[in-house]
This record gives C-alpha cells, sequence and structure tokens, in this order.
C-alpha cells in the first residue's frame, strides 16, 4: 500500500507540472501537451500498477507537448496496423508507446534459451513490422516461471531476451534499436500453480517507443503548427 501511495503522489505531482507548464500555450498546445504529456505519465503510471512490466522504457522515452501528440498518433497507426498484420497479437497503446504480446509467444524450455522453430516463426512476424516502422526502438524483456533459484531465473531470463535480440540482429534488424532486460521470475503474467501457466511464464514480450529520429521529426513538425 505504501508503494502504491507513493507511486499515485508521483503521478500527481507530474500531472500538475504538466498542467502548469502549459499555462502560457494556446489552446491546441495546452490540449497537445495534456494529451501527450500528462496522458503518457497516467498511461505509463496506471500501465504499470496494472501489471505492465518494462513500461518505464516508454516513460523514458516520451517527450510530450506538440511532438508528444504527434508521436502519439503515429504510434497510434503502428499498434492499429500490427494488430491488422497479426489479428492474434495482443497489442496495447500505453503512453507514447506499444506493449506487444503474441498469441503465438515466443516460449522455452524450462531452463532453456533456445529459440524452437515456432519462436523464430513469431520473430519473423514482429521482424517484418520493425523494417516496416524503422523510426522505432524496442525492449525486449525475457522472462521465466518460478522453476529454480531466482538469481538463475534472472540470469535465464536475460539469456533469453539476449537470444532474441541476437536473432533480430542477424536478420538485419540495426542493434541500436534493441534493448534486452531480464526480468527473471519477478514479473508473472501467468499462474505459476500450472504447469500451462509456468509455460506461459517462460517467454518475451516487447515494448515499441519512439527512437531519436522520430522524437526529432515530431518535435520539428510540431514547431510548424
Amino acid at each position: 500500500m505504501m508503494k502504491l501511495m507513493k507511486q499515485l503522489t508521483v503521478l500527481l505531482v507530474m500531472c500538475s507540472f504538466a498542467l502548469y507548464s502549459c499555462s502560457s500555450a494556446n489552446k491546441t498546445q495546452k490540449g497537445s501537451a495534456l494529451g501527450a504529456g500528462a496522458g503518457a505519465v497516467l498511461g505509463g503510471i496506471i500501465g504499470s500498477l496494472s501489471g505492465h512490466v518494462g513500461v518505464g522504457a516508454i516513460i523514458g522515452a516520451a517527450v510530450g507537448g506538440g511532438a508528444g501528440a504527434i508521436i502519439g498518433h503515429k504510434m497510434d497507426k503502428q499498434a492499429a496496423d500490427i494488430q491488422k498484420d497479426i489479428p492474434s497479437a495482443k497489442v496495447e497503446r500505453v503512453g507514447e508507446g506499444i506493449v506487444v504480446e503474441f498469441s503465438d509467444k515466443v516460449l522455452f524450455a524450462i531452463g532453456k534459451a533456445d529459440l524452437s522453430a515456432a519462436s523464430k516463426s513469431s520473430l519473423d512476424k514482429l521482424y517484418a513490422l520493425l523494417v516496416k516502422y524503422p523510426d522505432t526502438n524496442i525492449e525486449i524483456q525475457g522472462h521465466t516461471d518460478n522453476t529454480g533459484s531466482q538469481a538463475l531465473n534472472l540470469k535465464l531470463s536475460q539469456k533469453r531476451a539476449d537470444a532474441v535480440t541476437a536473432y533480430l540482429s542477424t536478420k538485419g534488424i540495426d542493434a541500436s534499436r534493441l534493448t534486452s532486460k531480464g526480468f527473471g521470475e519477478d514479473s508473472p503474467q501467468y499462474s505459476n500453480d500450472t504447469e500451462e501457466g509456468r509455460s506461459q511464464n517462460r517467454n518475451v514480450k516487447f515494448v515499441i517507443s519512439a527512437n531519436d529520429k522520430m522524437k526529432a521529426d515530431a518535435t520539428k513538425e510540431a514547431s510548424t503548427k
């Protein structure tokens, strides 16, 4: 409860700052700043409280203001295209970014970080989308079930994220766009009380945010409005 209260306090302070920073702007600028700045904070923190993992990558990449609103519109389109191209995927817009979980999940055997043929098939779909939208960064999140020690699982989750990163890089995605991060067993999205749940937790997920080029382009576009 104390942690929740601290997070909500930070949320209120940041939203107040967003409102204050808009005091000298015109109505359009105010709307953009509130929609992208405060909206990114609200979406990010509320998202993290409801179970999102690694959403800090989205908050950290947020620019807010008119540029943030432009990035948000671009991410809306990208999220819609991802859902259209891969209808079985779970696609969520959070702040100025996107969280993607494939229904055909990138899964691993117990204690392993080797990519299966099915996992590579899912990654090939992601690869096509990364080529289609080059102005994004991707955080690749590795997870495990609760089998084994926490220390071992943390290392294993990092190996899984690294394996996915290496695969995408080998196919031609610029390594500078990719970040891998292991979460171990600390953020299960499914129950570890059943074998099915544990198998679903042995996976990787993807958080998509604007890269420097998209930010620069959005800032330039916003300055002309």
